[in-house]
């Protein structure tokens, strides 16, 4: 029975190839340059991510999940020419265009995440050069290209220009005298990583019972270290207007006491 035609012809004989032979990984058919193509695009992204669209028939699907990292629409489809002319007609040029459009996915996931060694190693060992662990694979890289290097010295290069950038967060220093509250000297703030700052700060914000998502935080952490270095005469009660009054009764009791002395004695 006929198979289902998945893209075109080259990707349904790619994935039937590593399907069938999946369970004979040191058999020929397996370490065929179609199946290791599957291999190797199943190692950059996930085996679901390629099987499950060729299990729907949904193309669009498996486009969705070759641009996660970032490889675009436009590249997706000329790759996925390329698998098919090369199924028509092997030659160099496809031979080594495909193995470099793979690396270059590759690459993508290699700036979006930490990638271990272990995977670079193992995905290396996939490519096809005078180096590979298959004898297979190194007689069909001298066969196919009069350059059995380039595919290799392209992976080599591209992983030097594709680094992982750290962002570096910009460090929020709050109000120094807050620090100082909570023992930790303007020394130690200086030391301190962006991320270490910004655990002092949540524990700043906390200590003066501040919500850090506040919109005017910084005023309101301004405020309270003032008042905590001036607090009030201890007959305040914080309110300007209550004060007034109460100041204002006890000029009036003492006067009234006065008056009651003054009539008594005199």
């Amino acid at each position: 029975m006929e198979k289902d035609i998945f893209v075109n012809d080259g990707f349904t004989f790619a994935i039937n190839q590593y399907l069938d032979n999946k369970s004979n990984p040191e058999g020929v058919d397996y370490n065929s340059f179609f199946a290791v193509v599957i291999r190797l695009m199943i190692l950059i992204y996930d085996e679901l991510d390629i099987l499950n669209p060729y299990y729907l028939k949904d193309e669009s699907l498996l486009d969705s999940n070759l641009k996660k990292y970032g490889y675009s629409y436009e590249d997706i489809s000329k790759f996925k020419i390329a698998i098919d002319d090369y199924y028509k007609n092997e030659n160099e040029d496809g031979f080594i265009f495909i193995q470099k459009e793979l690396i270059n996915m590759f690459m993508k996931k290699k700036i979006v995440l930490d990638i271990k060694d272990e995977e670079l190693n193992t995905f290396k060992a996939l490519l096809y050069s005078p180096y590979s662990p298959s004898p297979l694979m190194v007689s069909y890289n001298f066969y196919m290209t009069k350059k059995p290097n380039e595919v290799l010295d392209y992976f080599e290069t591209e992983c030097v220009k594709n680094i992982k950038k750290e962002i570096v967060k910009p460090k929020e220093t709050l109000n120094l005298e807050a620090y100082e509250i909570l023992k930790y000297s303007i020394e130690d703030i200086k030391n301190m990583s962006s991320d270490e700052l910004n655990k002092v700060n949540k524990e700043v914000y906390n200590y003066f019972d501040i919500n850090e998502n506040a919109i005017n935080k910084n005023y309101q952490l301004d405020k309270k270290v003032y008042e905590y270095n001036h607090p009030k005469p201890a007959l305040s009660t914080g309110n300007g207007f209550v004060d007034i009054l109460f100041i204002l009764s006890i000029i009036a009791t003492v006067g009234l006491i006065i008056l009651v002395f003054t009539i008594l004695f005199f």
